[in-house]
């Protein structure tokens, strides 16, 4: 009798290994996911953290547009269109970075503001063009001064921008990565888009120079 009893001690020491076994593969399975998962959100709350930063830039930009309009509008009354065209384009934008502050990253909401200060940039361009036509406007203290601060936030949001696009690509690399991209897509780790004016004429800030 005691040769099944051998025989049920040596069955019962091959699943205690079999299922040491596997319980050892699953703890490095929630190890490496565990890991990966902590980097994909270290890299994701980067890139969050770096367009916050972009928010706050746009948000100044925005708030000077209509102190320029103003400081413009008495001297170039008969412009109506292009002020409105500036009006319009600021409130797009306006509109679109909250939509992109919402979301940051996602490929819709960073396209349509990319688009939207693409066209902004465009109408800032045409009225300050405009502009230089007029001595005493390019004289005047107030523009002179709006002139310096949309000069140095236009330079903060493009710091500001790179700053975002780096973070973005970090994040979009390790994400396409093996493991971690299984474990993106299991865990909705979705891509995230850069920030990028595709018109090239609209890739540069609008020059506002009243000396």
């Amino acid at each position: 009798m005691a040769v099944p009893w051998a025989i049920s001690v040596g069955v019962l020491k091959s699943v205690v290994v079999v299922l040491g076994g596997a319980f050892v593969l699953l703890v490095l399975l929630a190890l490496v996911v565990i890991g990966v998962y902590n980097r994909l959100v270290a890299l994701r709350n980067r890139y969050l953290n770096s367009f916050s930063q972009i928010d706050v830039q746009l948000k100044r930009r925005h708030d000077l547009i209509p102190s320029l309009v103003e400081t413009v509008r008495g001297y170039m009354a008969h412009e109506k269109g292009t002020l409105e065209a500036v009006v319009q384009a600021r409130n797009q934008a306006t509109r679109a970075a909250q939509a992109a502050a919402a979301r940051p990253g996602d490929p819709a909401a960073m396209t349509n503001l990319a688009g939207a200060e693409g066209q902004l940039n465009g109408a800032l361009g045409r009225l300050l063009a405009i502009a230089e036509a007029y001595p005493d406007l390019k004289a005047n203290q107030n523009m002179m001064m709006l002139q310096e601060e949309l000069s140095s936030t236009e330079n903060k949001v493009a710091f500001a921008r790179q700053a975002y696009n780096d973070a973005v690509m970090r994040y979009n690399t390790q994400r396409e990565t093996f493991p971690d991209v299984v474990v993106a897509n299991f865990l909705n780790f979705t891509e995230a888009r850069l920030f990028e004016i595709e018109v090239e004429k609209e890739r540069e800030a609008p020059r506002v120079s009243f000396t």
